[in-house]
């Protein structure tokens, strides 16, 4: 039975990369493992330098001062690292959900961190609008997407300041003027690849402006200046991100996925607000294209609803734990007919009840 996979982390991967990652794993060098080789051969370091010059290329920043980096540790140790070398006295930080919450608890060990405004009040389901960026800050930090809470940051503010966004669950996933950012952090396992590897874009002139020294393994200078390989990479995380950017870009690149992830927002969200059975837990206009959170207005349905769509095949439909209900995460390589055979369902609860 085909599987659907719904999953907000570790995402769902394109067939054709799954297929070679596995390969690689046995075989990828006359006989030798992709996880065996060794990562200063000459072969990963041409996979490391693809990888970051397929990134650069997809957000349209090759030649405009930017480098990429794969890192380790996650979103979460970006969090501290981009403090550690960004923060001199103060930043503004924007408040939409659990992920926001956390950079900023991690910024405030080193100095004053200031929202510039949050949607906590109303349980993070909106992205809120009309605040001000003080022009004397160090750099301003927001989220671009919400996967607990199923909101999504449809425009940037035209930042005074250095802007960074953690775009962990919706990078490559729409078209955006990426040099809006000065950085840009994705955790791999949302939209890129398997967990274990971080891809940090960085505008190299922001660097090298505060004063505090910086442990090596937290400088952005020291791992640009070694092409992301400080220290041993995560070589199949960025072997099978690299292959799912080379997926992307022959199918077009960010342009043409957008038009397939909006034809999936729009089945997903059309059903949501159609049948009477359910309701979707964000404000409208603040909708992530990526995760669909909804509920049941029916709670006795619940049992009927949970085994109509594990019958069918779907995977990761619950929501997270924190808001409940259930969670519709739809990367890039999930396909459109997934989206139908979950709408089909929720039609014919409707049917029966």
């Amino acid at each position: 039975m085909k599987r659907h996979n719904f999953s907000a982390g570790p995402c769902v991967l394109p067939r054709e990369v799954m297929e070679k990652s596995a390969q690689a794993v046995l075989d990828y060098d006359n006989g030798l493992s992709l996880i065996e080789i060794s990562h200063r051969s000459k072969a990963f370091v041409d996979i490391m330098e693809q990888a970051r010059s397929l990134a650069l290329e997809l957000l349209g920043l090759e030649g405009k001062g930017y480098k990429a980096l794969f890192l380790q540790g996650g979103a979460s140790t970006q969090f501290l690292m981009v403090a550690l070398n960004m923060l001199e006295k103060r930043a503004g930080y924007l408040n939409t959900g659990t992920w926001s919450s956390k950079a900023i608890k991690e910024a405030k060990i080193f100095d004053d961190i200031y929202e510039v405004a949050s949607s906590e009040n109303a349980g993070f389901n909106y992205i809120p609008k009309g605040y001000d960026i003080p022009e004397n800050y160090d750099y301003f930090h927001c989220t671009s997407n919400n996967t607990i809470f199923g909101t999504q940051m449809k425009a940037f503010p035209n930042s005074p300041i250095p802007m960074v966004c953690d775009m962990s669950s919706d990078i490559f996933s729409r078209t955006l003027d990426f040099t809006k950012f000065d950085i840009i952090y994705a955790g791999a396992q949302k939209n890129m690849g398997p967990a274990g590897t971080t891809l940090v874009i960085v505008k190299e002139d922001v660097l090298g402006k505060v004063s505090r020294k910086i442990p090596s393994m937290m400088d952005y200078k020291i791992h640009i200046g070694k092409g992301s390989m400080f220290n041993t990479p995560p070589v199949f995380a960025v072997y099978t991100s690299m292959l799912t950017l080379q997926w992307l870009k022959n199918k077009g690149g960010i342009a043409a996925i957008e038009k397939e992830n909006e034809k999936k927002a729009q089945l997903m969200y059309s059903e949501i607000d159609l049948n009477p059975l359910f309701k979707g837990y964000a404000t409208k206009e603040d909708r992530s294209f990526m995760n669909a959170t909804f509920t049941l207005e029916n709670e006795n349905l619940k049992d009927t609803f949970d085994t109509m769509w594990k019958e069918a095949g779907i995977n990761g439909l619950n929501g997270h734990r924190s808001v409940g209900g259930y969670r519709a995460s739809m990367y890039n390589a999930l396909s459109l007919d997934s989206v139908k055979v979950l709408v089909e369902i929720m039609s014919e609860l409707e049917r029966k009840a």
